[in-house]
């Protein structure tokens, strides 16, 4: 039995998100029914984070375990000629029985990309958040600044989140923003289920001027749901890998976005 690792990138519009589930619809259904194609049987296949849908990946990194020898080329020109055209493999390496794609990453990295401006997106609809009202962006850099560093994240978590702990270490919340764009960086040990889109929901509230930048030291206080915004669209965020000891010898793992908003 070898253990594979691959990167995989894809467009959450056509998925319902990247969890396996019982309607097939998952990216996790499409690789391990191409994987499975390749490997002569079928595979597990796990990923390094759990993209809701309409959420798009960069580089998702994925492991599986496989009795059966294959060239390389197998993983990667194989299984994409099986797979759905809005997802496909950038790369496969071998590796040992001790690395998980979710358990080995040490951080993970998201974008959210959002066009600011009267009118709604069109030619972007679906690959890029939208918000009608204009945006002050030194607002929302000032409530950032708020969330970064170790918290208590529960006031920006799904009711159904099934993390053992809500405390996450958020070492990058940065927001640039290019014309009617605005782009939203965020990286941590880890996220919690909508903990991004929830981040989002309240930093727009502060840019539209209905909040104040303060209220986000009382959400973080108040651990509390219910007491935050609504939970932002999935359209613009982008899951853009994780980090992995060296040890594992793996080729980039992440792939920032364009600087498009920089």
């Amino acid at each position: 039995m070898s253990r594979l690792a691959l990167a995989v990138e894809y467009d959450g519009r056509a998925f319902c998100g990247f969890q396996s589930q019982a309607t097939a619809c998952g990216v996790q259904d499409a690789l391990a029914q191409a994987i499975g194609a390749i490997a002569g049987g079928s595979v597990g296949v796990t990923g390094a984070g759990r993209t809701d849908a309409g959420v798009h990946a960069t580089s998702q990194v994925i492991h599986f375990d496989t009795p059966v020898a294959r060239p390389l080329s197998a993983w990667t020109r194989g299984v994409n000629a099986l797979l759905p055209r809005a997802v496909a493999v950038l790369w496969a390496v071998p590796v040992g029985d001790d690395f998980h794609a979710r358990f080995a990453a040490e951080a993970r990295h998201y974008t959210y990309l959002l066009q600011n401006r009267a009118q709604r997106v069109a030619l972007d609809a679906g690959r890029v958040g939208w918000y009608h009202r204009p945006l002050d962006l030194v607002a929302m850099r000032e409530a950032a600044a708020l969330l970064a560093g170790t918290h208590d994240f529960s006031a920006f978590r799904a009711a159904g989140c099934q993390a053992k702990t809500p405390v996450r270490n958020l070492t990058r919340c940065e927001i640039a923003q290019r014309g009617t764009l605005f782009r939203f960086d965020f990286s941590a040990d880890g996220f919690l289920h909508h903990m991004i889109r929830n981040i989002l929901g309240a930093l727009v509230s502060v840019g539209a001027g209905g909040k104040s930048s303060a209220w986000i030291d009382e959400l973080l206080a108040s651990r509390d749901r219910t007491q935050g915004a609504a939970t932002f669209a999935a359209d613009g965020l982008y899951f853009t890998g994780a980090d992995y000891p060296a040890r594992f010898g793996l080729p980039p793992t992440r792939r920032e976005l364009p600087a498009g908003a920089q």
